[in-house]
Order: structure tokens, then sequence, then C-alpha cells
């Protein structure tokens, strides 16, 4: 007997835009503009809100049911406060035209397929097939997609951890937190995943921010050549566009959005010992020991999972490490944070 073929989770493009159940956003029946956000609804109760939070930041939200869930972010700083951005909204035959003092979006009636440009007309991201999705028949929900035509010499940086080249172009990447130890080249996915990434073309830089924690996939002409795409298994479509044009402004408007880091005290800025691993007080001892002997500078010394009971967080191998407390503050006493 045949066995069922099960859903797949490592889904490639093709395979979305190859379905029959597949969805796009319908036509344009109405539309609302207000404090610095215009909202869209389709006929077939797809709904798009472009916020522009700061002249060079604008926010692209899609709801596929008639309304919105509620509005929750992991990753946006809470202290982030958007600016008065008046904007202007114009109808012609076929799009609305949607400005800022620095940026143009260009929104399809039909499909709501977007552009955006600059104030000087420079295309800098343009919609291929624009949002659409299909149920997910795994685990429920819908899985999300967005895909955009890749210019003429374009380059793709960032995601977090790729064991790659700089550039991304021609490759696809999953954002799922992994342990992968002995990683080599091309191994995906590492440690640090971030969705979020910078497009660089015609000496103009963007970054695309995807605000999505399912698991999600970025492909940047991998599987076409002149596409990029970014979709997850769940949630929303849901992300952010940063302006640059220098990669830096994109960098900053980033941090502002999601946070900037604390300075760190002087000492997290020295050497610090690190290995796997030091099975117990006497080995980290010998090693501190001998840094201080031989003057090497260093500032911290890092235990690894030995010191742990039966590798348990939170937990102390107490036959290897019986003075834990007077381990720490005789380190201490000699310059190494534990």
């Amino acid at each position: 007997m045949q066995e069922e073929e099960k859903p797949k989770t490592d889904y490639m493009e093709n395979d979305l835009l190859k379905k029959k159940d597949q969805f796009y956003a319908g036509t344009i029946t109405w539309h609302e503009i207000a404090d610095g956000q215009a909202t869209f609804w389709c006929d077939n109760g797809v709904i798009l809100q472009v916020s522009f939070l700061t002249n060079k930041l604008v926010r692209f939200r899609f709801a596929t049911d008639g309304a919105f869930e509620k509005d929750f972010s992991y990753a946006i700083d809470p202290a982030f406060v958007p600016d008065t951005v008046d904007i202007r909204c114009e109808e012609e035959k076929n799009v609305f035209v949607i400005s800022s003092e620095l940026l143009v979006v260009r929104i399809t009636k039909s499909e709501l397929r977007l552009t955006i440009l600059d104030h000087k007309g420079l295309v800098i991201c343009e919609d291929e097939k624009g949002f659409h999705w299909e149920e997910n028949a795994e685990y429920g929900g819908n899985i999300v997609m967005s895909t955009k035509r890749v210019h003429k010499g374009e380059e793709f940086y960032g995601l977090g951890d790729k064991s790659c080249s700089l550039t991304l172009k021609g490759k696809r990447f999953q954002i799922w937190g992994a342990d992968t130890y002995g990683y080599g080249n091309e191994s995906d996915p590492l440690y640090k995943n971030i969705p979020f990434y910078t497009g660089l073309h015609s000496g103009v830089s963007y970054g695309i921010f995807f605000d999505n924690s399912f698991r999600s996939f970025f492909d940047f002409g991998h599987e076409r050549k002149k596409v990029s795409s970014f979709f997850a298994q769940g949630g929303e479509m849901n992300y952010y566009f940063i302006h640059g044009p220098e990669q830096m402004e994109v960098a900053e408007g980033f941090a502002r959005l999601t946070g900037r880091p604390d300075m760190p005290p002087l000492w997290a800025l020295g050497y610090h010992q690190c290995k796997w691993s030091y099975a117990d007080e006497k080995t980290v001892n010998e090693i501190t020991s001998t840094f201080r002997k031989l003057k090497i500078p260093c500032d911290a010394i890092y235990l690894d999972i030995d010191y742990m009971d039966g590798f348990r967080c939170f937990t102390w191998n107490e036959e290897n490490f019986p003075d834990r407390r007077g381990m720490i503050k005789a380190l201490e006493a000699q310059g190494f944070k534990t």
C-alpha cells in the first residue's frame, strides 16, 4: 500500500506559484488616508496598510480575511516613536500614488503590486507578483509570500549568520535558529537569524525587515535569476522598507526601529578566553593564573557545558566545581569576569 505523501515544510518559491489554490489580492474598492497612513480594502477581503513612520521608513502590512489581528512584534523597540509625516495620495487610472517628502509608493488597483521610488524617480524596489499566499496544509494558517524584481547589478547583504560570501545574490536561506556544531561553507541555517537584508543597486541602498517570527525563507535570485522573494510558514505579511540612500543610513534606520544596543562595559571590549570546555575548577584556575603569569591581557573567561550537572542549564557539577562561589570571587579579584 502506497504511503500518503506528507506536506512539504521546505517550500520552494515555484512550489507555491504553481499551485491552483494560490491567492492574490483582489481589486481595490475603498481607501482611507489619515495620520501618515493609507489603508486599502479589496473586493476579496485583502487589506493593505501603508504607514510612513518617517520620511525614509515605510511599513507594509497585509490582511487576508477582512481584518488585521492584534498588532504585536517581538522586534520593534517599545521606545520607537514615529515621526509626523505628511503624505499625499493621488488616484490614477490603474494605480494609487502615495508620496512623502523623499519617497513615492505606487500601488496597482488590482493585486496591490508595489513600486517604491525616490524623489528623483529612481525605482528602488519593485514587486514582481507582489503579495500572495496559500493555506498551510501542515500547520494551519497561511504561507505568506512577497516576490520582487532583481535590478541589474543588484547585490544583497544581511540575514545574520551565513557561512558564505558577503553577497547573498544567487542564494537561498532559511531563518530558523539551529545549533549547527561543526558547520561548513554554505551551511544553513545557523545560530543567529535576522530577517533583515539590504539591497544595493544604482548607487542606492535600501533595507527590508520582514517582521514575522514563523519559519521563513529568503531567495535572492536562486530559483529565478531576476526575482527575489521572502515568505513564512505562518503569520502576517508585515515588512518595513528602509531607504538609504547610503548603507549606513539603512543600518541607522533599522537600529532606530528595533532598538540601539546599550553601551558595553569597558571589560567587554577586552580579550575573552573561551573554548569547549573546561572540565573542572583546577583547569580553570590553571588557565587564568597562566594568563597573569605571562602577563597576557585577559578580561573574561567562559565556562562551557562541562560545568553543568548532566548538561542541564542553571545547574552545577558539584564534584568538579565544589567551590564555584569561591572560584568566581577569586577570579574577580584577579580581574576576570566569569
